[in-house]
């Protein structure tokens, strides 16, 4: 009888090994997978125009649009791109995260924010958040959306009206925004950021690429430590 459970285990063991073996190389094709779609993006693209201030540097590739809303200088050697959700919990702790690596770097690193609306009614935060660029309320409407978005932010069942209340309470005109946000030209906009996450294969929230490099595994450790080497390389 020990005999056999002793077979047993060592068959649950061997198993074990096998799926986490499995699993890792599944990661590792994950990563692999969307580096390339990135390294393809940039050596695809064709950089063209100039940019308004608040907005991106030309369009070098998928992860940077020239209406993608940027903090810090736009001369900066360093670009955190950022895939966001106004909705996701993730999201709203790492903002002040990457706040602080901002202040930390003033002169070196610049946020790029491109949105992902997996969660039901992020598409129409991100609309508002667009149209907030005409009355220049764009990071007071986009850090009190946050403050509120235990409120606001059911997964299920998100509440508008007090996301909605959130941004007038950052000086938002908010009928105005509201009408705003209903032009084609925001929607295109929203439309533009889901093709390249989807390219990217951005399937979660926050997704990091700091000068064109994805993360090694998740977490803000993770994201300072390759800020601090890209931003190294640049001043050498």
């Amino acid at each position: 009888m020990n005999s056999k459970k002793i077979t047993v285990a060592a068959l649950v063991a061997i198993v074990l090994v096998f799926f986490f073996l499995g699993m890792n190389a599944y990661q590792k094709r994950v990563q692999q997978s969307q580096a390339e779609k990135v390294s393809q993006a940039i050596s695809q693209s064709a950089p063209s125009g100039s940019p308004a201030d608040g907005q991106a540097k030309p369009a070098d590739n998928r992860l940077i649009r020239f209406h993608s809303p940027v903090f810090g200088p736009s001369n900066a050697p360093v670009t955190i791109v950022e895939f966001f959700d106004p909705a996701c919990e993730a999201c709203r702790a790492f903002y002040p995260i990457v706040k602080n690596i901002l202040q930390q770097y003033p002169n070196d690193v610049r946020l790029v924010l491109r949105y992902a609306p997996f969660h039901a009614g992020s598409d129409q935060v991100v609309k508002l958040l667009e149209a907030s660029k005409r009355q220049n309320k764009y990071q007071p409407v986009l850090e009190s959306l946050l403050a509120a978005q235990p409120q606001w932010a059911d997964h299920g069942q998100p509440n508008l009206a007090l996301a909605y209340q959130a941004a007038e309470a950052a000086g938002l005109d908010i009928k105005k925004a509201q009408a705003d946000a209903q032009g084609s030209d925001i929607e295109a906009v929203l439309q533009q950021d889901i093709e390249d996450l989807t390219a990217l294969e951005v399937t979660k929230t926050p997704t990091f690429f700091v000068n064109g490099r994805g993360l090694p595994s998740f977490g803000d450790q993770q994201l300072m430590a390759l800020v601090a080497e890209e931003v190294a390389k640049a001043r050498k």
